[in-house]
């Protein structure tokens, strides 16, 4: 049985979906005002991960990951860009898209912006008013009442006295109590018109957490199995999510939260201010896609991740291993047909390798382990060539997006800049061939110790000379 660990109980805990066989699952998204970093990244490629695991696992899985096109942030970049937010937020969702095939991630299911679902952030807002949980403030906000629901800090595990001891809120503050939060922001005489929405509290836009909680019940119902995200929103947002659905709907919100562990950039936290800030962008110019994805699903989702290039010259050394084993069984063997004549396209959860794989999957996506059986299916290709072997590790790397590509294709990419290309190449080896026919051995070492030095490892074999890069 699959297990989760559920940052709510503090505990893994074996998976039961409300429903027989369907997993309805809400990820919080990307805040569009710039471009995707490696954060961002984690957290797309993780949840990409366990939605794949949950279908392999046989559910009929509703995958929903929102998108904040409405924020402080927002409306700040536009101002200074001189664009709409519109403009703004429609540029940066197409890039996310881009960044996020790239990785190979799948797109959720349903994939709303904050926009669309104002009417039903009011409806939400004005419940909790009538539960006694909101109030406007003078300032025309509406608040919402944190010490009027019982369970606030449940998920966080903080207590209000906690809180308050490190409030560090400006007192002339128009909240009740500085722990409040606020639902609905009353609209500024400065702002555009695109950002003011009319309400029986005067004109404003919906705070963010109350974002969350709206896209999430209208889709996938007042109570739904899971919900995802970073652990850098377990508080205040996913907290205040929790005060707010359970607030206006008086029923359990989500079963299991489930967050991703930061990412850290040579063992600091990533940030701006300490100039290790990276974009997705910037790291795929320098390493390929699939290698920052294979570097993202080696650690366990919920550990640090830490980056440097040493790292993801690590992962990119550790996938190339996976794609030379599959490149030295012939590919109509691991993609053709078995001896029954069928083709080989489902995967047998029988054999050995595939138990292992699940019963690491199984246990809270433990990906390190099953990357282990990935690495163990290739060591037996290697040493006998076993065409069951290769397309098991094909399939089962599939589960997880690696993998899918032609081996050679990998192995040959990613020349870096005014480094030799493919013709050129080829050039030098038919040069190194004919230098071997002349008997010219000096010449055929030079070539290889040439291209060797350009990053072009040469590989000998029966049915002649291969290259990759190194």
């Amino acid at each position: 049985m699959l297990k989760i660990y559920n940052t709510l109980a503090r505990d893994k805990q074996d998976f039961k979906p409300i429903e027989a066989n369907k997993v309805r699952m809400y990820v919080c998204g990307m805040t569009v005002y710039d471009y995707c970093h490696l954060g961002h990244a984690r957290v797309m490629v993780v949840f990409d991960m366990v939605y794949r695991w949950l279908k392999a696992s046989g559910y009929d899985v509703t995958y929903v990951r929102n998108i904040t096109d409405i924020d402080d942030k927002i409306i700040k970049r536009a101002a200074e860009n001189g664009e709409s937010i519109h403009a703004l937020t429609q540029r940066f969702i197409d890039a996310m898209h881009e960044d996020a095939d790239a990785l190979g991630v799948q797109r959720p299911g349903h994939e709303p912006r904050a926009t669309q679902f104002v009417p039903q952030m009011l409806a939400m807002i004005e419940q909790l008013e009538k539960n006694g949980l909101a109030y406007q403030a003078a300032d025309g906000d509406v608040n919402y009442a944190v010490r009027k629901f019982d369970g606030y800090g449940k998920l966080s595990g903080k207590s209000l006295e906690d809180l308050r001891a490190g409030e560090r809120v400006d007192v002339a503050s128009d909240k009740n109590d500085p722990l409040d939060f606020v639902l609905w922001k009353s609209a500024k005489e400065s702002e555009a018109d695109e950002v003011k929405w009319d309400s029986k509290w005067g004109k404003g836009r919906p705070g963010w957490h109350i974002e969350c909680s709206a896209m999430g019940s209208e889709i996938l119902g007042k109570h739904f199995d899971i919900h995802g995200g970073g652990a850098d929103l377990q508080f205040p947002h996913h907290e205040n999510e929790i005060a707010q659905s359970e607030g206006a709907h008086q029923c359990q919100y989500v079963n299991y939260w489930m967050h991703n562990g930061f990412v850290r950039v040579d063992n600091e936290k990533m940030s701006k201010s300490l100039g290790n800030f990276f974009t997705i962008r910037e790291v795929l110019q320098k390493y390929d896609a699939e290698v920052v994805r294979f570097f993202i699903l080696r650690a366990h989702y919920r550990s640090p991740l830490n980056y440097s290039d040493a790292h993801l010259d690590d992962a990119k050394g550790a996938l190339t291993r996976l794609y030379t084993a599959l490149k030295s069984v012939r590919p109509e063997l691991v993609e053709g047909r078995a001896s029954t004549g069928s083709a080989r396209t489902a995967l047998d959860w029988n054999g050995a390798a595939a138990q292992r794989f699940k019963t690491a999957m199984d246990d809270d996506f433990n990906t390190p382990e099953a990357m282990a059986v990935l690495f163990d299916l290739a060591n037996e290709v290697n040493r006998n060539q076993s065409a069951e072997a290769a397309a098991q590790l094909k399939a089962l790397a599939g589960v997880l997006g690696l993998l899918q590509r032609d081996p050679q294709a990998f192995l040959q990419g990613g020349a870096s800049e005014g480094g030799l290309d493919d013709a050129a190449i080829e050039a030098q080896i038919a040069a190194r061939i004919a230098a071997k026919k002349a008997k010219n051995f000096a010449e055929a070492d030079r070539i290889r110790k040439e291209l060797l030095e350009a990053g072009v490892v040469l590989e000998d074999t029966a049915q002649g000379t291969t290259w990759r890069r190194a």
